[in-house]
């Protein structure tokens, strides 16, 4: 069986985070390794509380499971402040990690922050030591906009900041369309520093969108984990979590999550019927 690690904080809601990854990997088939980088108090409609793993102890949990498991991909998620960055991105130089998802997380689906110190030291540190080291680097419009400086209005706007980010070291970048108002599809687009793949589904229509980036580039190093070329598997990231919304819960008072079994579900209502 073929073996990805989530490097991610832990959302107590369990829509996203190290939990969505979890769920992520196992719903397709991957085993699933953790490294907490953060403690949240989460629910579905607020981010109450944030406690840091101290740098030391995440690179132990790296160690630990790179001296076990042969790790087949890498998503990467919270990464809350300048240390923890920079240890991550140690650790994976060193122990030779490859196929690394790199989700720049900086605020949850709730629109709390989930970072801490100073947003200005982290988003250099993101520029300088996690998009050289990522095979690719998937942020959403709000992300791409905090990592670029660049307003992003339209499609040709996130072009644009594809290519900056190519430009800052990122050797991929998926820029998540979710976010683009006024559009009927939602349509994410990966630059390779050659050619724009522009990859487009009708917009669903539902509020419960929790963890659904952090689900995505779960799915995408799943796919990387086995063996998946890159447009392969950001083509089954894109439909996994599009069944997902489309078999969203409608649980807690605020964004529910998506559905991350929604396809075995199904599978097991038919064998059944």
């Amino acid at each position: 069986m073929k073996i990805a690690m989530t490097i991610a904080g832990s959302d107590s809601g369990a829509g996203a985070g190290i939990q969505a990854d979890l769920k992520t990997f196992a719903a397709m088939r991957v085993y699933g390794l953790s490294v907490i980088t953060a403690v949240t108090a989460q629910n579905t409609s607020a981010v109450t509380g944030v406690h840091l793993v101290p740098p030391e102890i995440v690179a132990r949990q790296m160690d630990a499971l790179v001296d076990d498991f042969t790790v087949d991909a890498v998503k990467i998620g919270m990464l809350a402040d300048v240390n923890i960055v920079e240890t991550v991105c140690e650790r994976l130089e060193r122990n030779k990690l490859t196929n690394i998802v790199a989700d720049p997380v900086m605020v949850a689906t709730s629109g709390d922050m989930l970072i801490t110190g100073r947003a200005d030291e982290l988003n250099h540190a993101f520029r300088n030591f996690l998009l050289p080291a990522a095979t690719v680097v998937t942020p959403n419009i709000p992300e791409a906009e905090i990592l670029t400086g660049r307003q992003i209005s339209d499609f040709e706007g996130m072009k644009a900041a594809a290519e900056d980010l190519f430009r800052l070291g990122a050797a991929n970048v998926v820029i998540k369309g979710g976010h683009l108002e006024g559009e009927e599809d939602a349509v994410d687009l990966l630059f390779d520093g050659n050619d724009f793949i522009e990859y487009r589904v009708k917009r669903i229509s539902t509020r419960n969108t929790h963890g659904t980036g952090c689900t995505f580039a779960a799915a995408l190093a799943a796919g990387l984990a086995k063996g998946l070329s890159l447009r392969q598997a950001v083509t089954e990231a894109k439909a996994f979590v599009t069944m997902a919304l489309r078999d969203s819960l409608s649980i807690g008072h605020g964004r529910g999550p998506c559905h991350h079994f929604a396809e075995l579900y199904r599978l097991a209502d038919k064998e059944y019927d």
